[in-house]
């Protein structure tokens, strides 16, 4: 196992990086304090930075915040050319086991949300706290938005259309983004890497992401779900359904947003980790109680 660093690229997704086996993950590592590990979304071109750059910050001012590339995404490297949910639960234990993290509080995005729940149903003694943004719980149908996500093709034109997807406001989408996110995805071997993770027929894929009743029924962290209401790739009724079976969870559906919670509504989403998170149990829940931009469900 070898561990470098914190990069001096000029590129903001590159950070620090970790060797073990054949990934060696690229990751960021900002701030002190209680551990906190943000695992990103299955967009393509996205990166730890890409997905989690409006929230590092925020969480960093009192916690210390690790955000990986997951393999097969961003900057991490693999040989790998079979996915499945126990490698990247596979590569978090390595990650942690060399930063010499015994216990994390772990907040997921979609994807990531699947695999902040598969390492919390594996490792239960290795979880704090739980947050999870439109999560992959529960197998739901594949919905239209899903299945252009993870079929995407490269050009700017599908790239604008691919965005638009993921969030409610479309103005938000401009064309410094679309290029910048395009480029993203044509860098290397990005696509390929993309295209083997979840070839079409799709619906499998959400099922093998998704985990069942009995092992979701056995997570008692404290666990925060935060959805957009307006969703269009998982949808919000996914949440809905999980939050009914996890035993120590709660649900806060956030209006005039899609997928994007941590970018189209960020001060939000910034607000509600930090109280969740950086407070004691008794006050994050009257916090919660008190609001948040969203519905309580």
């Amino acid at each position: 196992m070898t561990l470098t660093s914190q990069s001096e690229s000029p590129l903001p997704e590159i950070g620090r990086r970790l060797e073990t086996g054949s990934i060696i993950t690229n990751f960021h590592d900002a701030g002190a304090g209680a551990p906190v590990l943000l695992i990103h979304g299955s967009g393509p071109g996205v990166t730890a930075w890409a997905n989690w750059r409006m929230t590092i910050p925020a969480l960093s001012r009192g916690m210390r915040v690790v955000a990986p590339d997951m393999a097969g995404f961003g900057y991490t490297e693999t040989s790998l050319t079979d996915y499945e949910p126990g490698i990247w639960v596979s590569q978090v234990v390595d990650l942690l086991d060399a930063l010499d993290l015994p216990k994390v509080s772990i907040v997921g995005n979609s994807f990531g949300g699947s695999i902040a729940l598969r390492f919390a149903s594996m490792h239960p003694d290795r979880v704090a706290d739980l947050v999870l943004m439109g999560p992959v719980g529960l197998s739901f149908p594949l919905t239209t938005g899903l299945d252009r996500v993870w079929g995407y093709q490269p050009s700017l034109e599908n790239m604008r259309k691919l965005l638009d997807v993921f969030v409610f406001d479309e103005g938000l989408i401009t064309e410094d983004l679309v290029e910048l996110r395009y480029r993203a995805s044509v860098r290397a071997d990005v696509q390929q890497r993309f295209e083997a993770m979840f070839p079409a027929p799709r619906q499998r894929w959400v099922d093998r992401l998704a985990l069942d009743v009995e092992s979701l029924a056995r997570i008692n962290q404290r666990t925060l779900i935060l959805h957009g209401r307006n969703d269009a790739v998982i949808p919000l009724e996914a949440s809905e359904r999980l939050v009914t079976v996890l035993p120590n969870a709660e649900l806060v559906a956030i209006d005039r947003c899609g997928h994007w919670v941590q970018i189209e509504q960020a001060t939000i989403f910034n607000d509600a980790l930090q109280r969740f998170l950086f407070c004691d149990r008794s006050a994050s829940q009257q916090g919660r109680a008190d609001g948040g931009g969203g519905d309580r469900e």
